[in-house]
């Protein structure tokens, strides 16, 4: 995409590409299951699930302005891109502008942060402010995160045990094993969405020299780690069913395996931009295996 010659899309349609929709799955399933959780306890409360919800989403788009800002600044994203348009880049966006939109967001982040603080206290306000800290570290800064090897780490902790945790723990004010077991599914998950990216992106971000967890393990390596990802994430909750943990309708899960046919299909032996398809793929999977484990849980307890 040369910068110089944008897409003719209108100002709206820019800013929905800039805050990825497709990516959004991510921020609702971590909220779903530690909502679902709370509902199971007896706490639910409808006003800290939906502030949660809020700043779950805005941390999500927060992050993926910074990465389309900060990108484009560092000299990431060139015209050889094989992702989604970046707004920045493509020159749909000024940057100066995007990056005005990335520290609103992250603010609007903050402010819904606090009523959070209030209920939950200290703890949250500790998670709260290193969520925002990372989600600026993940593509910025003198040591940027995503760029070093610790992208899926970041979204491995932040997407699954701090939100799922986090969301119970502002409802019901404490946390259980459970929990922290039903948040581990869900991070795999999301981390294997930026898998998909970053194999996608493996020849580019080596140009640039961004060293993403994929650089590092190259193109064999990450269709592995893609493997044992989802493998992983469906072996937890069959494994917490084997040991009583959780009540068998929690299997409900394997509904959702044939959706891994296609997208496995393709990360095991496409490459480029038709791993885009792959990229959606495993954001479906995601929330629709959140929702079952969802499903599964309420239903296992009534």
């Amino acid at each position: 995409m040369n910068p110089k010659h944008p897409p003719r899309i209108s100002p709206l349609q820019a800013w929905i590409l800039a805050a990825r929709p497709k990516t959004l799955p991510a921020a609702i399933s971590p909220v779903l299951i530690g909502s679902t959780l709370a509902i199971i306890s007896g706490q639910f409360k409808p006003l800290p699930a939906a502030a949660a919800l809020a700043v779950s989403l805005l941390l999500q788009i927060g992050v993926n302005l910074a990465n389309d800002y900060f990108d484009f600044k560092k000299g990431v994203d060139t015209e050889n891109r094989l992702g989604p348009i970046r707004v920045t880049q493509s020159g749909l966006i000024p940057p100066r502008t995007v990056k005005r939109a990335m520290l609103g967001t992250l603010l609007a982040a903050g402010l819904c942060g606090f009523y959070l603080v209030l209920v939950g206290g200290w703890p949250i306000l500790v998670l709260g402010i290193t969520a925002i800290l990372s989600a600026l570290a993940y593509s910025g800064g003198p040591f940027p995160l995503a760029s070093n090897g610790l992208g899926d780490v970041f979204v491995f902790v932040f997407f699954g045990p701090v939100a799922v945790c986090g969301t119970y723990f502002v409802q019901v004010l404490h946390l259980s094993k459970v929990v922290l077991i039903m948040s581990l599914p869900v991070g795999l998950l999301i981390t294997a969405i930026l898998v998909v990216n970053n194999l996608r992106d493996i020849a580019t971000d080596q140009q640039t020299g961004k060293r993403t967890m994929a650089v590092m393990l190259g193109e064999t390596g990450s269709r592995v780690e893609y493997l044992l990802l989802l493998a992983f994430a469906y072996l937890i909750p069959t494994m917490a069913v084997t040991f009583g943990i959780i009540p068998v309708h929690a299997l409900a899960v394997l509904i959702s395996l044939p959706f891994t046919i296609p997208v496995l299909g393709l990360v095991l032996t496409a490459r480029g931009a038709v791993l885009n398809q792959a990229l959606a793929g495993t954001a479906r999977l995601t929330f629709i295996f959140s929702l079952l484990l969802s499903i599964g849980l309420w239903v296992g307890t009534k």
